[in-house]
């Protein structure tokens, strides 16, 4: 996740450097990328609730792997209202600009 932050923000501040963990590099546009990470945390999310429901269930005894899953799911989830607040401040100082 945080290599995934770090090259938004040199795509962002135009230092865009191919990442050799997700193959080729395709440029996008930011809209595309950022519903690229909802959808991978709202994977987290699912495969956190599943683990933990097995778990609850009694079909896994892998309680570590589920409470994993859940506290990644939780840190990419606040990484992501993080974005997104500091894009909201992003505006809100822009709107202030005098024309």
């Amino acid at each position: 996740m945080l290599s995934t932050m770090v090259a938004a923000k040199e795509r962002a501040a135009g230092e865009i450097r191919p990442n050799p963990d997700q193959g080729p590099h395709r440029a996008g546009s930011f809209s595309e990328l950022m519903s690229e990470k909802v959808e991978a945390i709202n994977e987290a999310q699912n495969v956190a609730s599943a683990r933990t429901a097995a778990v609850e269930a009694g079909d896994s005894d892998d309680l570590v792997g589920a409470m994993v899953a859940s506290q990644k799911a939780s840190l990419s989830f606040s990484a992501m209202v993080q974005v997104r607040n500091r894009l909201v401040q992003a505006l809100d100082e822009i709107m202030k600009m005098p024309m």
